[in-house]
């Protein structure tokens, strides 16, 4: 059985919190879906707004290779020609050969929202579905709230799809608008909807309001529906839709189910980071298949078992899609953990376990103060070489001294000076910044650049201040997570302090050491 993936990203998906795509974003955003194979890519609501009109004027541009687009619309307006229908003539000017129309299934919405009868709402569909067949399009039907409308009144709700279905639909698919449903529910449900209408084909649309919205299109599938609808990791209204990047690779993997995907699977982990890019959201690292920890090993038992055989605690090799496995070095680490690491870095630790165990012993150590090492491996990897004897000492500290005043115009200027000695040179400056932990990174490379001018290549890009105990107030223990780049490469370090300049001078330093070390190494190789 062949499924085809139906991508409401840009208009379902829009309806999430806090998201709101340009023009610009749902274009790019429609080429990456063509480049990982999505069947159809639902752009917008063509009546609804100007920028959807656009957009589907600006997608006909586009060189896509894969995907076909479709334009989205309600049905007619009651005693309403379809010819003088404003949402049709939107629909038409968008000029996609297919279009997906959403209609009442529920009573309780046809005489609560719509304020028609039962009757005139079975008009409205057949009238919209007739007119758009005549126009040529390919007609998708949404049968919006229909689990609550096949509980509540079965006998109506299955009228609506044999008016769909006999004005020509090609499709009819079957929504879990509010999200309640649950999966045995949705699994019986879609087996009688088969049964009772063989020669219609069917698709589901769930959102996640009791987190099942995976679990509801996976039983929908199994029990028959061909065509699945979803948005790139589950964004949506309220609590969103149901998760592409979970739904697809459970579909081809698990299910067995499909033609091509598996390979336009290793896209996967690529898409999910660049919509939430446009989204301008953090990646969820917890995602399944492709998020961040979703691959990552932290336990001992854990990591000396994946180090055998991976296939003890994965259930898909990472690379399928587009992931890759992590180890995790922590307190709760043994001493395979440390192993591992030192592999994925390059260290040979394996043939002297002796210094493997102090790594570890040293890990665990500095955990125990407030340290975390799985957020910041730049610091982890300096800690290793340290153990081996084979990182040495760029430069001493002196002193620094970092200044906050607050003066004309009520703006705060921070400044830090520092005295740092290279070898037998001792340089002495000073810098300003937008704050104090700015000034003293800024005054910190300023003066190393003449001992060491690559490091003018570099940059903090992230800064993470954490209170690990809020008991001593304004003098808990915060840790420091600094992330920075070079242009080439990007790393963490970690600084543990009462201090919050204390903490943030480790991690600078520490930063520092990292680029300088990997930068010897690289230039010896």
């Amino acid at each position: 059985m062949t499924i085809e993936f139906y991508d409401t990203t840009l208009r379902d998906g829009t309806q999430s919190e806090d998201i709101a795509f340009s023009v610009i974003d749902k274009l790019r955003i429609t080429e990456k879906l063509d480049d990982f194979g999505m069947d159809y890519v639902e752009g917008g609501w063509p009546g609804s707004n100007p920028k959807d009109l656009e957009y589907f004027r600006e997608v006909k541009k586009l060189r896509l290779r894969h995907s076909r687009i479709a334009a989205f619309s309600s049905t007619v307006r009651a005693n309403t020609r379809p010819e003088e229908d404003e949402n049709m003539k939107s629909l038409l000017e968008a000029e996609t050969d297919c279009v997906t129309i959403v209609g009442k299934t529920w009573d309780l919405h046809v005489r609560e929202a719509l304020k028609v009868s039962l009757d005139t709402n079975l008009k409205m569909i057949d009238r919209t579905i007739g007119f758009l067949k005549r126009q040529g399009k390919k007609v998708f039907f949404d049968g919006e709230h229909f689990f609550d409308g096949y509980n509540r009144n079965r006998a109506y709700t299955m009228k609506v799809l044999e008016a769909a279905a006999d004005a020509g639909a090609d499709l009819a698919v079957l929504c879990d608008t509010n999200g309640g449903s649950m999966p045995y529910d949705v699994y019986e449900v879609v087996q009688s909807v088969r049964q009772a209408l063989p020669s219609v084909p069917l698709g589901i649309h769930t959102h996640n309001d009791t987190e099942t919205a995976v679990a509801n299109t996976m039983m929908a599938v199994k029990a028959g529906c061909t065509h699945v609808q979803g948005t790139v990791n589950g964004y949506g209204e309220r609590c969103g839709n149901a998760n592409l990047c979970s739904i697809i690779p459970n579909i081809v993997l698990k299910m067995g189910l499909g033609g091509g995907e598996r390979e336009r699977l290793k896209k996967l982990r690529d898409l999910s980071l660049f919509v939430d890019e446009m989204a301008n959201f953090i990646p969820d690292k917890h995602r399944p298949y492709v998020g961040d920890s979703a691959f990552a090993h932290k336990g001992g038992i854990h990591v000396s078992a994946i180090r055998r055989n991976p296939e003890t605690y994965e259930h898909v090799e990472p690379a399928q899609v587009g992931n890759r496995q992590r180890i995790l070095v922590s307190d709760l680490s043994g001493e395979s953990s440390i192993l591992s690491k030192a592999k994925e870095f390059g260290i040979d630790l394996e043939s002297d376990k002796k210094v493997a165990k102090e790594v570890l012993r040293r890990v665990k150590e500095l955990e125990h103060l407030g340290y975390q090492f799985e957020g910041a491996e730049g610091s982890l990897e300096l800690l290793m070489k340290k153990a081996l004897g084979v990182h040495k000492r760029y430069f001493d500290l002196v002193g620094f001294r970092v200044i906050v005043e607050k003066k004309e115009r009520n703006i705060p200027v921070s400044e830090a000076a520092i005295m740092v000695k290279v070898g037998d040179d001792t340089e002495h400056t000073a810098a300003l910044g937008k704050g104090p932990v700015d000034a003293l990174d800024h005054a910190l490379r300023k003066a190393l650049y003449k001992f060491y001018p690559s490091l003018r290549d570099m940059s903090l890009v992230d800064y993470k201040v954490r209170v690990l105990s809020t008991k001593d107030g304004t003098g808990s223990t915060i840790r420091v997570l600094i992330e920075s780049s070079d242009g080439k490469r990007t790393w963490e370090t970690v600084g543990v302090s009462e201090n919050i300049i204390e903490a943030s001078w480790q991690a600078l330093v520490d930063s520092i050491d990292y680029k300088l070390l990997i930068e010897e190494e690289t230039t010896a190789l």
